[in-house]
């Protein structure tokens, strides 16, 4: 969330950057300058009608000491009180509005940022590697999974619905062998700490990190009481919300943490889109990597992330591109966004295997996250990062399509052997 005062003095280039991000201002700030106004002139009234009340409240004491009548002043002390409560009240609901509006403002992107009209006007960072060349016609994941018999859509299917994907032996080890392998490299070779949070969260931390209210249709809410409970979209938010209204020190920063998760979503708004093979799931595994940094090194610390997911990548030998997402393209909740796209043979395209971004201070603000400047007496608001490191199901497929063999096998990484205990995935025989 935006601060209010920055938003009140900057409403032309809020308004510039909704146009920029393929908003309508007026949808989103709606009547924001009349509600404001009206807020701020209720707080004003009572002020003002306290200050008043409390001169003349000083003064029936006195006239009462004096002997004197003072029966006027205290119906007017009263009258004042009611007044004053009706203004409060009035500033009350003037307050729930505004942050009603200001909970709809997007984040603003960062001035490197290109902007754009679609995803089309991303720009290309850099590649690694090149793509593999094959004497033969390159398959797309969901035939190499069906003909090895490591992936069963049909069972799953019968089991939960559509978007939900069962792996079977080797595809079940190769799964969790890339879970471990990614967990091992971010926690031995690039500091974090791996934590393992709640994959269900209370609406207070999906509100923490900008799911809720806006994006309710892509998650799965779990009634629960009177109350919520909501299967996580990503580990960002429960590790995110670990230290929701807490001070952090400022001389620990930055905090790095890496998660491994089930991904629970709804996919509401991609109907018709990526129906075949375990692109877009409603149930998925990810590495999730998350920052807590100082504001003025979290643009560093958004290279260095991008490049820890970067390097899993390159470990396994798998040829990628990082593209710096337009205003068009960027998340909600994003000032700046690097999307890692790995090459597919099979569907000759790329595909996005990670997220890179930094929020700056927009979910810190929303869940309270602060820390502790040294020498200051004031906190300020940390800056939160985050990307995944990688997705796991992507990674997966992407070593079936880009290891393929002409017989049908799939060769796996050198990098994974240790965790696979083989070097090759070969076709197995399923019980009938």
């Amino acid at each position: 969330m935006l601060d209010l005062s920055f938003v009140r003095n900057n409403l032309s280039g809020i308004e510039e950057m909704l146009r920029n991000r393929g908003m309508d201002p007026k949808t989103v700030l709606k009547d924001f300058p009349n509600v404001e106004a009206q807020r701020r002139q209720a707080i004003k009234s009572a002020e003002t009608l306290k200050a008043e009340r409390n001169r003349l409240s000083a003064k029936i004491p006195v006239l009462k000491k004096a002997g004197q009548d003072a029966t006027q002043l205290v119906s007017e002390t009263k009258e004042m009180r009611a007044q004053i409560q009706e203004l409060e009240k009035a500033a009350e609901e003037y307050d729930a509005r505004m942050t009603e509006l200001l909970t709809g403002i997007p984040n603003m992107p960062h001035a490197s940022v290109p902007v754009g009209k679609s995803a089309d006007d991303n720009v290309e960072v850099r590649q690694w590697g090149a793509p593999p060349k094959f004497d033969f016609a390159a398959k797309p994941h969901w035939e190499l999974g069906e003909q090895l018999g490591i992936l069963d859509l049909e069972r799953a299917a019968k089991v939960s619905g559509a978007r939900f994907a069962v792996y079977w032996d080797a595809g079940a080890r190769l799964e969790r062998a890339l879970a471990n392998f990614m967990l091992d490299v971010h926690t031995r070779e690039h500091g974090y700490t791996e934590v393992l949070p709640p994959f269900m969260v209370n609406s207070e931390s999906m509100y923490g990190t900008g799911q809720l209210p806006k994006f309710a249709s892509d998650l799965f809410r779990v009634p629960h009481g009177d109350k919520d409970l909501w299967l996580i979209p990503t580990a960002e938010v429960p590790v995110t919300n670990l230290y929701r209204d807490e001070v952090l020190d400022g001389t620990r920063l930055p905090v790095s943490l890496t998660a491994h998760t089930p991904c629970f979503r709804s996919e509401a708004g991609s109907y018709g889109k990526d129906v075949r093979g375990i692109i877009r799931q409603h149930q998925f595994q990810k590495v999730e990597l998350v920052k807590f940094a100082r504001p003025e090194h979290s643009y560093d610390d958004l290279e260095k992330l991008t490049r820890d997911a970067e390097e899993i990548l390159q470990k396994l030998e798998l040829h990628y591109r990082v593209m710096l997402l337009s205003t068009a393209d960027m998340s909600f909740s994003s000032a700046k966004t690097y999307d890692l796209e790995v090459w597919l043979p099979g569907q000759k395209l790329y595909r996005e295997i990670s997220s890179c971004s930094n929020f700056e201070a927009f979910q810190a603000r929303r869940a309270n996250i602060r820390f502790r400047p040294e020498g200051k007496g004031k906190s300020e608001f940390v800056h939160t990062l985050n990307g995944s490191g990688l997705a796991v199901g992507r990674t997966w497929l992407a070593i079936l399509e880009n290891y393929q063999q002409p017989d049908g096998s799939v060769v796996v990484p050198k990098a994974l052997r240790p965790y696979m205990g083989t070097d090759r995935i070969l076709p197995r025989q399923p019980l009938e």
